[in-house]
């Protein structure tokens, strides 16, 4: 499997109840965590683990994930989705961990633009693993990549925060994928080598 990560943001589930997402857009949203000062956290505030990263680095569905700016509170990468229209292309995410994590979800962000439903134009994902009305401080970050390239494989019309884009999806499918294709075109980074 192969993806991509992105922020969350405002959504529904299935039954449709609001989420409140912590770093969506929206009524209800929530301010999203501090990124790690000077100084940074004390040395017992649970932190995602050396081995989540190493996790992440071997997954197959992203690439070149690594703390950012040395700061292991921050993660960059690669996602490499399966399915057009995003197959052709690599989205950039940062994986931000609150000083609470496990105890907090941490907060995905796509700095790639993207044409999708459930992103919008900031990068912010809808994704409500990752609200914390949901959230398990058991879940991994290899889940949370996991659940978000599932999500740009296949766009769940229930998950939105650009309801023009899931409206175009439904009803004009072909006008979607080009405009997406075009998209992942323009912005899109190359996708790197498969591992040998």
């Amino acid at each position: 499997m192969a993806g991509r990560i992105a922020k969350v943001g405002t959504g529904s589930t299935g039954t449709g109840a609001r989420l409140r997402c912590r770093c969506g857009t929206g009524a209800g949203v929530l301010v999203s965590a501090p990124e790690r000062g000077p100084g940074g956290p004390s040395s017992q505030c649970a932190g995602p683990g050396t081995g989540e990263l190493e996790e992440a680095r071997s997954w197959e569905g992203a690439r070149d994930v690594r703390p950012l700016d040395g700061n292991v509170r921050r993660w960059t990468g690669l996602l490499l989705p399966n399915n057009p229209p995003y197959n052709a292309g690599a989205f950039r995410f940062e994986l931000t961990f609150s000083p609470n994590h496990p105890h907090e979800p941490p907060c995905a962000t796509l700095r790639t633009p993207i044409y999708h439903p459930s992103v919008d134009l900031e990068g912010r994902v809808c994704q409500p693993l990752t609200s914390h009305g949901h959230w398990k401080s058991a879940t991994r970050a290899i889940q949370v990549l996991q659940d978000l390239l599932l999500q740009l494989d296949s766009p769940d019309l229930r998950r939105l925060l650009r309801p023009d884009v899931a409206r175009e999806l439904q009803e004009r499918p072909e006008e979607f994928r080009r405009r997406a294709e075009e998209y992942t075109r323009l912005h899109a980074e190359p996708r790197p080598q498969p591992r040998t």
